[in-house]
């Protein structure tokens, strides 16, 4: 009888050890679920340098737009078809 309490045990024992372990590898907070947490982030941090670095071209981009004439007059020039005072259209056929 004892042995076979002991025998059960075990099977218990070993039954529990498996739960934990698959809890480990597949559940909400184990192996997989971190990995795919570590990946996720390293992709997000990627996308937040990308998002960072575009935000500083924007910046520079409208700092030129306020305050360097060159980049006014480019501007102007291509996107309105402004000309200076002194300037003529001429339409070549």
């Amino acid at each position: 009888m004892k042995q076979r309490d002991m025998r059960g045990g075990r099977l218990l024992i070993i039954f529990a050890a498996a739960i934990l372990l698959g809890n480990a590898l597949a559940g909400d907070r184990g192996l997989t679920a971190t990995v795919r947490a570590r990946h996720d982030r390293a992709a997000l941090t990627a996308e937040i340098d990308s998002l960072r670095a575009g935000n500083a071209r924007l910046r520079a981009r409208a700092q030129a737009l306020k305050n360097d004439p060159a980049t006014i007059e480019a501007v102007a020039r291509r996107e309105f078809g402004l000309l200076r005072r002194d300037e003529k259209v001429v339409i070549a056929r």
